[in-house]
C-alpha cells in the first residue's frame, strides 16, 4: 500500500464516512494513521473511528480503532495493527460531530486522515 489520504482535507458539518481504501500489500501489517484537524469552532467535538472489511461492503459491528474524542486543532497519530485482523482487505473512516452551547448549532470541522504502512518494530519504538 502506498501512503494515501483516507480522508483528503475537507470541511464537514455532519456525520459521515470515507470511501473504502484497499490495504493491498499492507494486509495483516501495521498502518500509521495521522488525523490532522485544521479548523474547528469552540464547543464541539469530533469522533473518528477506523473500520475494516474483507469485501468492501460488510464493515462489522465494531471499529478496529478509534481516536480519542477531539476538541482542538492539532495533529494526532495512532497505529492500526492489522495483524489481529488478517481478513481485512479494506479500511474506511467514520466521523461523528457534535456541537453544543450558543451560536450556530451545526458543527464545523476541517480535517484530514492520512494512512501509511509502518513496521511493527518502529511502531513499538524498537
Amino acid at each position: 500500500m502506498d501512503p494515501a489520504f483516507l480522508i483528503p482535507e475537507t470541511v464537514v458539518r455532519e456525520n459521515g464516512y470515507s470511501k473504502a481504501l484497499a490495504v493491498g500489500d499492507a494486509k495483516g501489517k501495521a498502518l500509521s494513521l495521522t488525523l490532522g484537524i485544521t479548523r474547528i469552532v469552540e464547543q464541539e467535538s469530533l469522533d473518528v473511528s477506523i473500520w475494516g472489511s474483507a469485501n468492501g461492503s460488510d464493515w462489522g459491528a465494531r471499529p478496529l480503532l478509534a481516536f480519542p474524542q477531539k476538541f482542538y486543532c492539532g495533529t494526532y497519530t495512532m497505529v492500526l495493527d492489522l495483524s489481529a485482523n488478517p481478513e481485512v482487505e479494506y479500511i474506511r473512516a467514520e466521523w461523528k460531530v457534535n456541537r453544543w452551547g450558543r451560536g450556530d448549532p451545526k458543527p464545523l470541522f476541517e480535517f484530514y486522515l492520512f494512512a501509511e504502512p509502518v513496521s511493527v518494530a518502529a511502531a513499538a519504538g524498537k
